[in-house]
Parts: C-alpha cells; sequence; structure tokens
C-alpha cells in the first residue's frame, strides 16, 4: 500500500511543546508537511484562514486556556478536514463537533493515522 498521507500539509495547534514536537515527529513520519505548530488560537486561526494550501489539521481542544472552535469553523469554511485531540475523548466536545474524527490524549501514532485518513476521507484498506 503507498502512503496515502504522504506529502499532505497538516496544520497542527498545539500548546503544549513536548506533544505539539511528538506529533511534529509522528506527522514526518507519516509523510506529512506540518505546518505550525501554531502554540496559541490568534496565530492557529491567523494560520488557518491564510495558509494557501492545507491538507488537513490537527486541533488540541484546549490551547492555553481558550478553546480552538473559532480555528474549527475557519476550516470548516474553508473545507479543510481536521481532528480533535483531547484528553476528553469525543465525550468532551460541545454537541455540534460530535462525529468529528477525535483523538484522546495519549495518543498513538495508529490513532493520528487513522483519524486523519477518516478525516480526508482515504479507504483505511
Amino acid at each position: 500500500m503507498t502512503n496515502a498521507l504522504q506529502g499532505r500539509r497538516v496544520l497542527v495547534i498545539e500548546d503544549e511543546s513536548l506533544v505539539a514536537m511528538l506529533l511534529e515527529t509522528i506527522l514526518d513520519d507519516m509523510g506529512c508537511a506540518v505546518v505550525g505548530p501554531a502554540s496559541n488560537i490568534d496565530d492557529g486561526l491567523r494560520t488557518a484562514t491564510s495558509e494557501a494550501a492545507l491538507d488537513a489539521a490537527l486541533l488540541d481542544v484546549n490551547v492555553a486556556g481558550r478553546e480552538v472552535f473559532p480555528v474549527a469553523e475557519a476550516l470548516k469554511a474553508r473545507g479543510v478536514p481536521f481532528v480533535f485531540s483531547t484528553g476528553y475523548g469525543e465525550a468532551g466536545l460541545p454537541e455540534h463537533w460530535r462525529g468529528h474524527p477525535t483523538i484522546q490524549k495519549p495518543f498513538t501514532e495508529a490513532a493520528i493515522r487513522e483519524a486523519l485518513m477518516k478525516a480526508l476521507n482515504i479507504s483505511l484498506v
């Protein structure tokens, strides 16, 4: 199987530096090009609205005490698929955001790959 994520540009919004570095390593290993990471909502929103080529995004739900949903709205408006990352799992999301691909911290590389492929509507077979 070819690597379906190879070359995909993935925005990362994560305020914990060690988690951001782990995500960068995992995405790099998958062949993705990391955009960011942004460590606060303002930088994330700026990147989400101005970066010309984004294939997907990984969004920490709670970024430095602020919720990431304005960034999710901006990405949704652009048609950029995204994955939420949270310690609470999908149950921790407001009702209208449930159903979006979500990974629960602590996560594995396999969980990230599966969630990104689901967000990008790429068959796992």
